[in-house]
């Protein structure tokens, strides 16, 4: 049984913390401090630090890891390895050599591929087939240390953001499970990465959710659901910003109208793309209740005939 220390801070990392609490040691858990959150911006505690407190582990919350204390700190709980998920701060030299068998990261995509902090949406914006899971040791650069395990899953049609990660989270903690004592013992030899191969992506920003009804449906239904949940696709419908939930294209579509023009659809309602017709599913005016858009559409009789994003 290792003593581990834990570093993550979204609900991303809370399957692994959860396995490793069942297996090993874990001595301390690090993780954000507390931040404004929702739509009253009250001060609320990650999902990491939640379930830490459930279980009653030690919980450390440093703005930054650069100080001498923050350094201290780690040191006093006398880590074998420190496990990283999705935790929100580089780890420099000091940490990385602090403990005897390294840090090891839980990665969210099949690496070098989507290196950076948004992998899975990444992934599914690109339209990529298969994703996964990249169980690697950290060195100081961005995600290129080396691999000393992955496992792959397809990326399913109607896959979200939101249920994409929730499958890579189990699986990267069960991956972690069964990679971290044969890296205990000296049986798993980490492998160095292709750097060529590698490709990069940032995090979403708000504006990202815009869309552009010039561009095809198969285009817009990715970008719908990469961000879903954050930061939500949308649109403006008479001023007034729309949100659109979920939607599919229509391949079997053969008519022809301007991009973002609402049509009636049998039944259904879709909109007309710079290639193809996307069906919306799901939509929300601002200010008012999620609702199917057929019934939205029902209860805006303007809307049939009008165009979006206008």
């Amino acid at each position: 049984m290792a003593r581990i220390v834990f570093m993550g801070t979204p609900q991303f990392a809370v399957p692994t913390l959860e396995a490793l609490d069942t297996q090993h040691d874990v001595v301390g858990v690090v993780t954000q401090p507390d931040r404004p959150a929702g739509r009253g911006q009250k001060v609320a505690a990650s999902p990491v630090k939640e379930t830490a407190q459930t279980r009653g582990l030690p919980i450390f919350q440093p703005r930054t890891l650069r100080t001498p204390e923050a350094l201290e700190h780690l040191a006093a709980w006398r880590p074998d390895v420190i496990v990283v998920a999705a935790f929100g701060q580089i780890l420099r030299a000091p940490v990385l050599k602090l403990p005897p068998y390294g840090c090891l990261n839980v990665h969210a995509s099949l690496l070098p591929r989507y290196r950076g902090a948004a992998p899975i949406p990444a992934a599914i914006l690109d339209g990529e087939p298969t994703t996964g899971v990249t169980i690697m040791r950290l060195d100081e650069g961005l995600d290129t240390g080396p691999i000393l395990a992955q496992a792959r899953v397809p990326i399913r049609a109607d896959d979200t953001t939101g249920s994409l990660t929730a499958r890579l989270a189990d699986l990267g903690a069960r991956l972690l499970l069964e990679t971290l004592p044969g890296w205990l013992d000296g049986t798993v030899r980490p492998q160095p990465q292709d750097d060529e191969r590698a490709t990069y992506c940032q995090l979403f920003k708000k504006q990202d959710g815009q869309l552009d009804w010039n561009r095809p449906a198969w285009y817009l239904d990715r970008q719908i659901r990469a961000c879903d949940p954050w930061p939500g696709a949308y649109t403006t419908w008479q001023g007034q910003r729309l949100k659109i939930l979920r939607a599919r294209p229509r391949p079997d579509w053969q008519g022809q109208s301007e991009p973002g023009q609402v049509l009636a659809l049998e039944p259904g309602v879709g909109t007309s793309t710079g290639q193809g017709l996307l069906e919306l599913l799901e939509v929300q005016l601002a200010g008012k209740k999620p609702l199917a858009a057929e019934l939205f559409a029902r209860g805006q009789r303007e809307m049939i005939g009008s165009r979006l994003g206008t």
